[in-house]
């Protein structure tokens, strides 16, 4: 029975060219991501402010897109689009898939948010003076967003993990490239904790980012010196109404 060799040296060897892949990971990520912010924030107010048939559009995409594996989506776009005669490379394709897959996922994170926004901060807004829009725009939107940032950290985490499934379209990522050379030096074991740590440190990262994101977005904790309230508008509105009751 043959011994289990390991080879770290290997490991060493081939990170310049993990590296390549993991570039394009974290392209494709943080591009999914930030679009994804925007389409949820989007989305979120379109259905918040029932907004005539955006909303109903809104509700059905997230429905399709949610309730459908993300690997369909790719391959639809990448090999169904061209029928009609839309043909986007495979890097586009993953930037488009994954932001309005991430995208569905975000606009239920920021609606839950919105939701759980206090009728009576919303009631104070409107006794003040404020409009619809104006509510909508300096009460319900910015502090629903820091209500549903957590979730919505999970949702980009989850993007990240997900652009591995371009290596299916042929996507030069990170999967990519260590199956392609487990296809030519057949180091899998090498090749496979070699991806699994350098994926682990890109997500712990990204979590660590989003959790500095998270505490600078939460006003209850901010304090400065003599007790005075600081912050803009939302956390002035928010804390005085607090006090107020």
């Amino acid at each position: 029975m043959s011994r289990l060799s390991f080879d770290f040296g290997y490991i060493i060897q081939t990170l310049p060219v993990l590296m390549v892949g993991l570039k394009m990971t974290v392209f494709i990520s943080v591009l999914a991501i930030l679009f994804s912010l925007l389409i949820g924030l989007s989305g979120a107010a379109a259905r918040t402010l029932k907004v005539p048939v955006v909303s109903r559009i809104v509700a059905v995409y997230v429905d399709i897109i949610r309730n459908t594996p993300l690997l369909v989506h790719v391959f639809f776009v990448y090999f169904g689009l061209p029928i009609i005669g839309i043909k986007l490379d495979a890097v586009t394709v993953g930037i488009v898939t994954l932001s309005l897959w991430g995208g569905a996922f975000a606009v239920e994170n920021f609606r839950g948010g919105t939701d759980a926004v206090s009728k009576s901060l919303i009631e104070s807004g409107e006794s003040l003076g404020l409009s619809r829009w104006q509510v909508v725009r300096h009460i319900i939107v910015p502090l629903g967003f820091r209500i549903s940032f957590p979730a919505f950290s999970n949702t980009a985490v989850s993007v990240i993990k997900n652009s591995a499934y371009m290596t299916g379209i042929g996507v030069v990522e990170l999967t990519f490239v260590a199956v392609d050379r487990m296809a030519y030096d057949f180091k899998t074991y090498e090749m496979l904790l070699a991806i699994a740590v350098i994926y682990l440190a890109l997500i712990w990262g990204a979590s660590y980012l989003f959790s500095k994101i998270e505490r600078r977005l939460d006003f209850n904790k901010k304090t400065v010196k003599g007790g005075k309230g600081r912050g803009g508008f939302v956390e002035k509105f928010a804390l005085s109404f607090r006090r107020g009751n």
